[in-house]
């Protein structure tokens, strides 16, 4: 059992209308940072948060978090006692409270003698200064959502749970929340557990990854790792994309670009001021990737990477297409084109080719 880590082992048999659930999840999670537990609708995210918060009963288990046992074959620290923070896809705010009495609310149930949160730390970190005085029927659903972080950040938890806290919300509140989410990602020293079924959110997000499908564990690592991978599950709908973590190496301010150094080469995107030196996150989505046998001079994209092919794959559920993963240094590139096009390249394993990205987002 590691100091700085979350082990879990839980095992639970649910049954509902006739057919059963099986969830048997064994993990071990870093101790700060935030791990995303990314699947599909029905896999068994919500359900394995659930019983590492001791809200669901399971027949087998083992909760440690950062060297603290919740739970064990002797052991069980029932559900209010254990020091963590839970915001779930609905705000669930004191209807009859105004923001600056919901945070009164958690602050009161706070453990003193737990490092953590104060007030003036979660108002700023979460942008709530302007809405104290407002009531929960006053706020957006982005807004409410914002005060349940903060409300749960302030009773001083060892461990934050978050339920697909964007779930409820439409396209433009998500927008609004996510920077405030990413900077808990770069000030918060506690672990955050993660659910969500997009790629994108937790491309933004997470720092690790915990993927699951059916109840089970189908890979554990790091998110910049395991994104690059073409043999893990999709979501319906989800376009497929990899994270590259680097730093700015240089402003051009005439054209309003920055040069970003990763593993591997550099990458030109729209400038968005950050300072040379600044780490940054690059979001590629697979969709925005093309390959080329020589380098283009005349071609209007201005990323052209020299990349080796590691694996050709079939793109499950487009008959047409293949997912080609390209090896960029200690980095993988991932590029979604036609098979036709992949024969007459004449790709193979090993052959060292030209990758243009198209686009480049940057997540931070």
């Amino acid at each position: 059992m590691a100091e700085n880590s979350i082990d879990f082992s839980l095992q639970l048999t649910m049954s509902d209308e006739g057919s059963d659930f099986r969830l048997d999840v064994s993990a071990c999670l870093p101790g700060r940072g935030i791990s995303a537990i990314f699947g599909a609708s029905g896999s068994g995210k919500t359900t394995l948060l659930r019983c590492i918060a001791g809200l669901q009963p399971v027949d087998a288990g083992r909760v440690s978090v950062n060297g603290e046992v919740w739970q064990d074959d002797r052991f069980y620290l029932p559900t209010h006692r254990r020091p963590l923070g839970y915001v779930f896809q609905e705000a669930s705010l004191f209807s009859h409270l105004s923001v600056a009495g919901n945070l009164d609310y958690a602050i009161r149930r706070a453990d003193q003698a737990c490092m953590g949160t104060d007030l003036a730390e979660a108002v700023d970190l979460l942008g709530l200064a302007p809405l104290m005085k407002r009531r929960p029927d006053e706020l957006s659903g982005g807004e409410r959502q914002r005060v349940a972080i903060a409300r749960a950040l302030l009773i001083r938890p060892k461990l934050l749970l978050m339920d697909e806290p964007l779930a409820s919300l439409d396209q433009a509140r998500k927008q609004e929340i996510l920077p405030y989410l990413e900077r808990l990602r770069h000030e918060l020293a506690m672990p955050v557990l993660y659910v969500s079924h997009s790629r994108d959110e937790v491309a933004r997000l997470a720092d690790h990854l915990l993927m699951i499908e059916a109840g089970r564990v189908v890979a554990n690592g790091t998110l910049v790792e395991l994104l690059g991978r073409v043999d893990l599950p999709l979501t319906p709908g989800e376009p497929r994309g990899v994270v590259l973590e680097g730093k700015v190496a240089e402003r051009d301010q005439a054209w309003q670009l920055s040069r970003v150094a990763v593993d591997g080469g550099d990458l030109w995107i729209r400038d968005n001021g950050d300072e040379c030196g600044a780490s940054v996150r690059l979001h590629v989505h697979a969709s925005d990737v093309s390959i080329a046998l020589t380098p283009q001079r005349d071609s209007s994209i201005l990323n052209s990477l020299r990349v080796r092919v590691s694996t050709i794959t079939p793109d499950p559920g487009q008959m047409a297409l293949c997912l080609v993963q390209l090896a960029l240094g200690e980095n993988y590139l991932l590029a979604r084109i036609t098979r036709r096009s992949a024969q007459q390249l004449g790709l193979a394993q090993g052959q060292m080719v030209w990758a243009q990205i198209k686009s480049v987002a940057l997540v931070y």
